[in-house]
């Protein structure tokens, strides 16, 4: 109800027109919207030290104590920016109170994945003046997108159900309303702010204001890679159907034969992917993925007799892997701008930029281990970076699954050749495939700085793996 509200949230994404929603909140004389309040890697704005007197490290120690200053601003209805992947710990509060207005801004999906994609490009976030306009075309990447896609779809179908589930509603906004001062006025009478506005603040420009067609420098190679997906209902992506767990278009079936791969990020799962491949004789590019829910249906009902697997790491190997992956790799895998938040804000003992000369195993052993402290933490909720794919537990992964439908086998590593060898006789299969051997993560592997020690801290992290999956000490 209009004017019962202590406080409000906008949820929204990147390059969705928040910053001009947020500045036209702030045109009122009774609103005050504090930027990415929550965001990981900075306060509010890149350059803010505090927010109502609350600096960073103590939102990041505690950021319940920040959401009620700002419930409790007496000069304003005050609120803030929040992304699917800001601070986890203040969205429970914020959902389940209907004190707190949610405002949900949308934005055609396809429309702000190429203007993040030329932001990149050219660096200009933000527009305050024409003259400074600069050009840039976005390079389509089909699998980026599927990504970027299914992170918003997920967040929004949260929101949904959440809302749904606690009798609440939303006021929703799409990108093209921001242009609307009646849109805008109702949207402050919908916080209980009586105050209108007789026109909207302009200052910020539009970035990219051509059609698609070209601001996209491999337009007709999007054409084709689109040409499969149901784009009609994408402008409403808490409404888009199919309904769908975020893991679908990961799956990957054989090229002719009736097995389904789910893999289990952090996994073995390049050599899963070449035994998949190996099994019709033909490379890893002619491997089936990508899914919708309804594709998937279709690829079940036309293989008869198929098989779905996937397969388990031990939990110390997995959180190695992805530590070397992610944190200290330095390829397109890598999380570099959550390697400096990790130093900087977690003090993981790690160097700036990998390789480094100085980093040696002993180095490595102490930087692990530190890593598995911050994992113990960030799986808890009680750190303000979201929980990664590769370093959940393996049993949320599962849970995951079952949204569509659960493995027929759940494989462990140890047993890869045996069982893989088990299913391909369920199918018919009459010839011997082989698994290729493990490889060891760069830069150290994992059985040089392996000890009890390591091993007690990934049970302190993995509790529910070890116990669902009856997980023993790795060596």
């Amino acid at each position: 109800m209009a004017g019962s509200f202590d406080y409000f949230v906008v949820f929204a994404e990147m390059r969705t027109g928040s910053n001009f929603l947020e500045t036209n909140l702030n045109a009122f004389d009774g609103i005050a919207c504090h930027g990415e309040a929550f965001n990981p890697h900075f306060l509010g704005y890149p350059k803010t030290t505090k927010i109502l007197g609350i600096t960073q490290e103590t939102r990041d120690a505690d950021p319940m104590r920040l959401l009620k200053e700002i419930k409790k601003q007496p000069d304003a209805m005050a609120g803030f920016r929040y992304f699917h992947d800001h601070d986890p710990r203040v969205l429970d509060p914020c959902l389940n109170d209907p004190k707190c207005a949610k405002i949900i801004l949308t934005r055609n999906p396809l429309d702000s994945y190429v203007s993040w994609k030329i932001a990149q490009e050219t660096g200009q976030w933000k527009l305050t003046d024409s003259k400074s306009r600069k050009d840039g075309q976005a390079d389509f990447d089909a699998d980026e997108f599927s990504a970027h896609l299914e992170a918003l779809q997920s967040f929004q179908l949260q929101l949904l159900n959440r809302l749904q589930h606690s009798g609440q509603t939303a006021f929703y906004i799409s990108y093209e309303d921001l242009q609307s001062v009646e849109v805008m006025n109702g949207l402050a009478r919908y916080l209980g702010v009586d105050e209108e506005l007789e026109a909207l603040d302009k200052s910020l420009k539009k970035q990219n204001p051509s059609a698609i067609s070209k601001k996209v420098r491999n337009f007709p190679q999007m054409e084709t890679a689109l040409s499969g997906r149901d784009l009609f209902n994408l402008t409403r992506t808490p409404n888009f159907e199919p309904r769908r767990g975020p893991t679908i278009p990961t799956y990957v079936a054989a090229a002719e034969s009736g097995l389904l791969y789910l893999p289990m990020k952090g996994g073995p799962e390049d050599r899963v992917l070449d035994w998949l491949a190996a099994v019709d004789g033909v490379d890893r590019g002619a491997l089936q993925s990508k899914f919708s829910q309804k594709d998937l249906r279709q690829w079940k009902r036309k293989h008869p007799g198929h098989r779905s697997f996937t397969v388990l790491r031990h939990p110390v190997v997995r959180a190695h892997h992805a530590f070397s992956k992610h944190i200290l790799g330095t390829g397109e895998d890598s999380y570099s701008a959550l390697r400096q938040t990790l130093r900087r804000r977690y003090a993981l003992p790690i160097p700036e930029q990998m390789p480094d000369e100085s980093y040696d195993r002993a180095a490595h052993r102490s930087a692990f281990a530190a890593f598995l402290v911050f994992l113990k933490g960030n799986i808890s909720g009680q750190t303000a970076i979201r929980v990664d794919a590769s370093w959940c537990t393996q049993t949320q992964a599962l849970q995951g699954f079952g949204e569509f439908a659960l493995p027929d086998r759940v494989i462990r590593e140890d047993d890869l050749e045996t069982e893989l060898a088990q299913l391909l006789d369920k199918i018919g299969h009459d010839k011997e495939v082989s698994v290729g051997a493990a490889t060891g993560d760069l830069p150290f592997d994992l059985s040089g700085i392996y000890d009890a020690e390591i091993e007690k801290l990934t049970q302190d992290v993995y509790q529910r793996d070890y116990m669902m999956f009856g997980f023993e000490s790795w060596r």
